[in-house]
């Protein structure tokens, strides 16, 4: 089959993919399921791996490399272990990008992110940038009729991602009052989505890109801002003193250190963007009790809770599909943001 694969990592991403014939994956579990990839979101994770961010975490040994990365990922089911019953050959799924275990404690509270045993198809084993990849049973979702791989791919990560974020954020925030997005891409735009459909609050949108901007306009945003050098000003004066909740989906690059200044008091932060460090004085935890954690991924229930949203045309994918062949374009595009939303590979 072809395959895109990393061959070395380079922290200024002078480096390409190549593209290559290699042998397609096989059942060796009785749990397992091989996916024929319909389409594979291309993640900024996927640019921190090419960067080597996670390298001390995924490849620890050095050994893993050429291996073929692609995390969100769906298609159609092309084979099938002896205990799967709930998939057959031919059914169209979407792919939780984890493979949980679903016996270990965190397992059985739901927690399928902090599972003991799981894997991770496209960080430390191969993933969908490819013609074939494998997943397990306890990771695949059935598509709704009329619901394509191409128009869902990127949910597996980026959907359930934001949906998380924005589904924590709903729980606090009341009619009235503010959340801010920093970042209207391929996360930002979801969670967009999502917090228009579950809260009455007012929703924010900040970026720089014009093309963002109009996206943010055209999916509901109740104000929208290019992120200057007066933001947090304007913010605060428009809101009245601070948003009650603010999402970083970009968590570098300084806006890890903007996002909790345009925290009223009482208001809290949720840190889904990676790369920088967060330098908060105490006194500002204390006196103003602003909260600041992190969110991470979501669990299986959350992407079915998603992809119901999906097909009831509440919430959509705005992407740019690219073929296989061209990923490493799609990825140079990526870097420079000249695509709104996501991009998406086509095998």
């Amino acid at each position: 089959m072809q395959a895109a694969r990393l061959y070395e990592y380079d922290p200024e991403m002078n480096v390409e993919l190549k593209i290559e014939d290699v042998r397609p994956p096989t059942i060796t579990a009785a749990d397992e399921v091989i996916v024929k990839v319909g389409a594979a979101g291309l993640c900024r994770t996927d640019l921190h791996i090419i960067e080597g961010v996670w390298k001390d975490i995924m490849d620890t040994e050095g050994s893993l490399l050429p291996y073929v990365m692609g995390h969100e990922n769906a298609g159609w089911v092309e084979d099938v272990g002896s205990n799967v019953t709930s998939v057959k050959p031919g059914d169209a799924v979407i792919c939780h990008p984890f493979n949980a275990c679903g016996i270990c404690l965190e397992c059985r509270y739901g927690h399928d992110m902090y599972c003991d045993h799981g894997k991770f198809p496209g960080l430390g084993l191969d993933g969908g940038f490819a013609e074939y990849f494998k997943t397990n049973e306890r990771s695949v979702i059935k598509l709704n009729t009329g619901i394509t791989p191409l128009s869902v791919a990127p949910m597996a990560d980026a959907g359930i991602t934001a949906y998380r974020a924005a589904k924590k954020a709903a729980k606090l925030l009341n009619p009235g009052g503010y959340v801010l997005l920093l970042g209207i891409g391929g996360l930002g735009h979801i969670a967009l989505q999502v917090l228009k459909h579950t809260c009455g609050a007012r929703v924010i949108a900040v970026d720089r890109e014009p093309a963002a901007q109009v996206l943010a306009k055209e999916l509901g945003a109740d104000i929208i801002l290019d992120g200057g050098p007066n933001l947090i000003d304007e913010v605060k004066e428009l809101t009245g003193g601070g948003v009650h909740v603010a999402i970083d989906f970009v968590g570098e690059h300084g806006t890890e250190n903007t996002c909790w200044k345009l925290l009223r008091q009482g208001g809290e932060l949720i840190m889904v963007g990676y790369g920088g460090t967060v330098e908060v004085p105490t006194l500002e935890l204390v006196a103003n009790e602003i909260k600041i954690g992190g969110s991470l991924v979501g669990d299986f229930v959350e992407l079915v809770e998603l992809m119901e949203m999906n097909a009831d045309g509440l919430v959509k994918m705005h992407q740019t599909e690219y073929s296989l062949a061209n990923i490493n374009q799609a990825i140079s595009d990526f870097k420079a943001r000249r695509f709104t939303g996501r991009g998406v590979i086509v095998p």
